[in-house]
């Protein structure tokens, strides 16, 4: 069962779009704090940059929804050969741009981070360097949507991500 709160408004959920807007965006630097993980190892490989842009497009107004959409799924898929931190880099990039599609994966962006920067910590290191990404998503979310943030972490990270214990 979906959680209301993550479904918009027409939908017959009670997320407004600015508060979709803003967890787009938010996803987005989560994903573009990470960013630098993939670009080490893939340079040339535009697609994860491309998906937190069209991300932050989509916030504005400027692309529609299906597009977001695919340039998430190909930011996911420079992933799909990779291991370690670029991998999990290139799934933020590719869960923050369906935010756009379905608000839930917020969560996704965010977790996907944090998987990033413990792959990319020095050994023994893993779990400290996450909690320190942790918290500064937490200190980039909007006041909006802070405790709807939060509250899914609270809800779904022992379901599926254990990574926000921070």
């Amino acid at each position: 069962m979906r959680d209301p709160r993550f479904i918009t408004v027409r939908r017959g959920g009670t997320l407004t779009d600015p508060d979709h807007h803003l967890l787009a965006l938010w996803a987005a630097s989560c994903a573009e704090h990470v960013l630098p993980l993939f670009e080490a190892a893939r340079p040339d490989d535009v697609r994860p940059r491309q998906a937190i842009e069209h991300a932050r497009a989509w916030a504005r107004g400027e692309v529609t929804m299906m597009r977001a959409r695919a340039a998430g799924g190909h930011a996911m898929g420079a992933a799909r050969d990779l291991r370690g931190a670029a991998r999990n880099a290139a799934y933020a990039a590719g869960q923050a741009a369906v935010v756009a599609h379905v608000a839930a994966h917020e969560l996704g962006a965010a977790a996907y981070a944090i998987r990033a920067v413990r792959d990319a910590a020095p050994v023994g290191g893993g779990e400290a360097a996450g909690g320190l990404e942790c918290r500064w998503q937490h200190d980039q979310l909007p006041d909006a949507i802070r405790e709807l943030v939060l509250d899914d972490q609270r809800l779904r990270n022992e379901l599926c991500w254990s990574v926000f214990d921070c």
